[in-house]
């Protein structure tokens, strides 16, 4: 392998990344969730822990968008969107964090290195 040559991440990161930038959209992916599931990347920016938990889970991520859309939430920017997850999923705020809804129901949640992507492929695919 050159020094050229692409990892594996680079080689399947196919996944369609959705930005979450309101509480507006936010309630819009939560209707959604009704009907496909969603996964929520909270992810600050200025944090190294929440770059390797990113590139982590972008790494392990196989389904591309068929078995949930998944959004990715700027904290440092959209902060306020984090509080009214919150409010809406009861889920107290990390970050790093992995929330994946189905239907009303928060199905699935993990902050830092417990982030697993497999594992979140493989509930949403016994649901």
């Amino acid at each position: 392998m050159g020094l050229f040559s692409k990892n594996k991440s680079e080689a399947k990161s196919t996944m369609v990344w959705n930005q979450l930038n309101s509480i507006e959209q936010l309630n819009e992916i939560i209707v959604a969730a009704q009907e496909k599931p969603v996964v929520i990347f909270k992810h600050s920016t200025r944090c190294g822990i929440s770059a390797m938990a990113l590139e982590s889970f972008k790494a392990n991520w196989t389904s591309q968008d068929t078995l949930a859309d998944v959004y990715i939430l700027d904290l440092l920017n959209h902060r306020d969107v984090s509080n009214e997850i919150v409010v809406l999923t009861g889920v107290f705020h990390q970050s790093p964090q992995a929330i994946v809804l189905k239907g009303t129901e928060v199905v699935y949640e993990a902050t830092h290195s417990g982030i697993n992507a497999r594992k979140i492929e493989s509930i949403l695919r016994k649901e």
